[in-house]
């Protein structure tokens, strides 16, 4: 039989197993939880990288396009991946170039021979060849020439948007009848030529149709002129080939209307907003991803062409920021780990609810196992407190921890959980060559109220802090009434925790002591609602707790007290318990 020093040995050395196993095993379940590539507010480069495999790269559609005698495009794709210098742009450039000596028009034109024809002997003068087409319509001859070709149409859109050269009330465009009608001459030239070639999507095709129609019946023409503003917007960025090949897939007036103005702010950027659409091939799903982020769309965007045109369909369709982290590049060079991130981003691109829900319940195992590891290293109670140890109570303050470890680490972990909405209006300026200057269209950027997020954010933060000390000292308070003790030493325990019952209000004003500094220093925005709310939020639980509860608990044990007074209780004394607690 091993005596009182051997088994009290051999407990000491479970206990420091079991603590190795626990810590080893929650650090391994928190970097589990850190690999998976999904996130609350942002598209992991992973998950772009494992969907870009199934769509062309941005060099090779340049490539495919540039054989197709598409220049005008293939050019537009290569300026984006000189922009995002990407390796072998160069090369793409090298064929363009050779392309173009072999057949100078499809720089411009593309492999649109009837609109070619329309124009013989004009070649558009600029000098790299590419003149933008609202620049080459507006000039008078070429004008004339699309307008006597449309005139002869045999599309209703097309007859109704000739029609509507004989409107005199227009609200943005001068009347074509006027002296500086050239600029509603040429628009209707642009929108006729896509009309006329079929290089609209048929629902566009019948939204003009039908704004033209109400134009000319007497109705409001302003619908109708913002869509051919749009167009001379477009024209003033593209020459025929990029034009088509940008236009074609829009599918309404308001996506039309929305990467029209996207081009007018883009600058420099223009050829990466270009690629996104034609490489992607969902102009709406971009227009309403550079509406959400009109800060940093672009940039994330021109990230993701590197991951080809399933890589920019998956950012866009998702709606959230492109984020890679440095320290995911340099772990997952290491095989192994690279061989589970590969596994979790390709659940995290088929299922990402489901792998989300996975991550979170990762850290929220990493926290309960790294709770236990500190129970475990803790000395073993001795035999005076043995009576006061409850089995299994300290599962429920592991399981707390776990959930303010949880609520820590997405603090820290998720990106741009506290970014600011970046929805934003933007107005419209129109210059074209012969018209006499900028003409505006009068729309004027919106101003949007928004709600801070870091505000909010820091309102979450006292109130799951408040909570979960509110929901520990409940935990406390039904320990202290099973523990084997007297009911007058029961009383004398619930006074020893005044301090963690009243850690609440402590809590509150440290919470909003800091805040104040923080916002004085300009480390954060100043607000006296997330400032003062630590201590509301405080107060509130405190006296919840106090009044409803612990007051109950004491009046309960008061009573016990006294009736015991008077007859013996059945208390067991402690040398007679004998089993330790883990």
């Amino acid at each position: 039989m091993p005596n009182d020093k051997e088994f009290s040995g051999e407990i000491i050395k479970m206990r420091w197993l079991c603590f190795l196993f626990c810590a080893v095993l929650g650090l391994a379940l928190l970097a589990c939880g850190l690999l998976v590539p999904v996130h609350l507010r942002a598209v992991d480069a992973g998950i772009l990288e494992r969907a870009g495999r199934n769509g062309p790269a941005l060099l090779e559609e340049g490539k495919t396009l540039a054989g197709e005698q598409k220049l005008g495009t293939a050019q537009m794709l290569m300026q984006a991946a000189h922009a995002e210098a990407f390796p072998g742009w160069d090369r793409l450039d090298q064929l363009i170039t050779s392309q173009t000596r072999q057949n100078p028009a499809a720089l411009t034109w593309g492999d649109d021979v009837r609109v070619k024809n329309l124009f013989p002997g004009i070649a558009p003068a600029s000098k790299n060849g590419t003149e933008p087409f609202t620049d080459f319509i507006v000039r008078q001859q070429n004008r004339d020439a699309a307008l006597a070709a449309l005139s002869h149409s045999s599309s209703p859109a097309v007859l109704e948007l000739m029609r509507s050269r004989s409107l005199t009330r227009t609200v943005l465009l001068p009347p074509s009848s006027s002296a500086s009608g050239q600029a509603f001459d040429a628009a209707v030239s642009v929108c006729g030529l896509l009309v006329d070639n079929g290089h609209l999507t048929a629902d566009l095709n019948r939204r003009i149709s039908t704004l033209a129609e109400r134009a000319n019946q007497g109705g409001d023409t302003r619908p109708l002129e913002e869509v051919l503003m749009d167009f001379l917007s477009l024209g003033e960025r593209f020459n025929w080939d990029q034009l088509v090949a940008f236009v074609s897939r829009i599918p309404d007036a308001g996506t039309l209307h929305q990467l029209a103005g996207e081009t007018r702010t883009a600058g420099t950027r223009l050829p990466v907003l270009f690629a996104a659409v034609e490489l992607s091939g969902r102009p709406a799903a971009v227009a309403g991803y550079l509406a959400k982020f009109n800060q940093t769309g672009l940039k994330d965007l021109g990230a993701s062409l590197a991951y080809g045109a399933a890589g920019v369909s998956e950012l866009a369709q998702r709606g959230q920021r492109f984020y890679r982290p440095d320290w995911e590049r340099r772990v997952t060079a290491f095989e192994s780990v690279a061989n589970f991130f590969s596994r979790a981003a390709d659940y995290g691109l088929q299922q990402p609810q489901l792998a989300l829900a996975a991550k979170w319940l990762a850290y929220l195992l990493a926290g309960f196992f790294l709770a236990a590891a500190m129970h475990f290293a803790r000395p073993a109670v001795s035999a005076l407190e043995r009576p006061l140890q409850v089995r299994g109570f300290h599962l429920f303050r592991e399981f707390l921890f776990s959930l303010g470890f949880l609520f820590v680490v997405l603090l820290l972990s998720e990106p741009f959980l506290a970014q600011e909405s970046q929805k934003g209006g933007f107005s419209f300026r129109l210059s074209l060559p012969t018209t006499g200057g900028v003409v505006p269209a009068g729309i004027a950027g919106i101003q949007q109220t928004i709600m801070n997020p870091i505000i909010l954010l820091t309102l979450l933060l006292f109130f799951v802090l408040q909570a979960l000390l509110y929901i520990s000292c409940l935990v406390k308070l039904a320990e202290i009434r099973r523990q084997q003790v007297p009911p007058r030493m029961k009383l004398r325990l619930l006074e020893n925790e005044d301090h963690l019952f009243d850690a609440g209000l402590y809590l509150g004003f440290v919470g909003t002591i800091v805040s104040l500094i923080l916002a004085s220093l300009h480390f954060v925005q100043f607000s006296l609602m997330a400032a003062y709310s630590s201590t509301s939020f405080g107060i509130v639980f405190v006296v919840i707790f106090k009044i409803f509860h612990l007051r109950p608990a004491r009046r309960k044990l008061l009573l016990e007290a006294e009736a015991g007074s008077a007859a013996p209780t059945g208390y067991v004394p402690s040398a007679a318990v004998s089993t330790p607690a883990y």
